[in-house]
């Protein structure tokens, strides 16, 4: 059964709305790199793959450090998946660097080694999926495209929908919203989904809304039901104790090695070496700290060689190669 879009605000209420939170994107925008005139459709999209459930902060340096590596997708195709996983360093879910650099593999082998600028050869690269593939069209190359994100999602559901939160997963309903608010002119378009993306990061935010500073405050459908409190309590993920923090803490001992590792030193870290790479001894420290039982070492390190994160040479393991 086909799920009706929530009701569009009325044509002036949604006029002000784009003149609003355009104008104050204008204004208010944090001067990221991938943002400049001068930014490449690769930088924009090496930040889009970082950016996935990771905040600013944590990515800056680390793009930075990869732009100076690898400033065009031949020149991370030329080097390791190992070299990417080691210098993806602590941006948690580390598979994005391989499917990062199986996308430069694609990139120069399909299209030259420039970024595409089609939708559909963008959506079939390796790793790169609706969201990306929409955020690249837009932020490297204007098109227009519906850039649908997390921040994007709970401004949509706040100031048309009336409610604190948008649904726990994207819905068709929403994804047609999305598309019926954005503005008919193409550029307007263009701005409006950086616009609303960048309002949801600083301003309407998860817990704790600035709605004071908020440009279409009078026009938020959630403000005017008396901000009524959210259909659900979002669950935080846990953290101590998963394998999620022992998978990290092995691939920290990984990546600060001089070369591949006794595979016991991982599963009795009491035996690990540190070597003199900085960092290492801090790494090898933190996985006797997490305590974690043989089993749970084994099976972490199974899970990080059968994803391609790691490799064994022997009875030794190292990034991949």
């Amino acid at each position: 059964m086909r799920t009706s879009a929530p009701e569009l605000p009325a044509p002036e209420t949604l006029a002000r709305l784009h003149e609003r939170i355009i104008a104050w994107f204008a204004e208010n925008a944090r001067d990221l790199p991938w943002r400049a005139p001068d930014r490449t459709a690769w930088q924009v999209m090496v930040s889009e793959f970082m950016l996935q459930q990771t905040p600013v902060v944590r990515v800056l340096p680390v793009w930075q450090r990869w732009m100076q590596l690898w400033p065009t997708p031949a020149d991370l195709a030329a080097s390791s998946t190992g070299e990417a996983v080691r210098e993806w360093g602590r941006l948690g879910y580390p598979r994005r660097a391989l499917r990062l650099h199986a996308a430069a593999t694609a990139i120069v082998e399909r299209h030259g080694g420039h970024v595409p600028r089609d939708h559909a050869q963008l959506l079939d690269l390796p790793g790169v999926g609706a969201y990306t593939a929409a955020a690249v069209s837009v932020f490297a190359f204007g098109q227009r495209q519906t850039v649908i994100d997390t921040n994007i999602r709970r401004v949509h559901a706040r100031a048309v929908s009336g409610k604190a939160l948008p649904g726990k997963s994207l819905t068709a309903a929403q994804t047609r919203l999305a598309e019926e608010l954005m503005p008919a002119d193409d550029d307007a378009a263009v701005a409006w989904n950086v616009s609303v993306m960048e309002l949801g990061a600083l301003v309407c935010t998860a817990r704790s809304p600035l709605c004071d500073l908020c440009p279409v405050l009078e026009d938020c459908a959630w403000v005017a039901a008396g901000r009524p409190e959210p259909d659900y309590v979002p669950a935080g993920q846990s953290w101590q104790g998963t394998d999620r923090q022992a998978r990290g803490a092995i691939m920290a001992v990984l990546r600060e090695a001089e070369g591949p590792v006794p595979r016991e030193s991982l599963l009795r870290p009491d035996l690990a070496e540190p070597g003199n790479r900085p960092g290492a001894a801090k790494a090898v420290r933190r996985l006797r700290e997490l305590g974690a039982p043989r089993e749970q070492l084994e099976r972490c390190l199974g899970g990080l060689l059968a994803d391609g994160l790691a490799g064994a040479e022997g009875d030794d393991v190292g990034l991949p190669r």
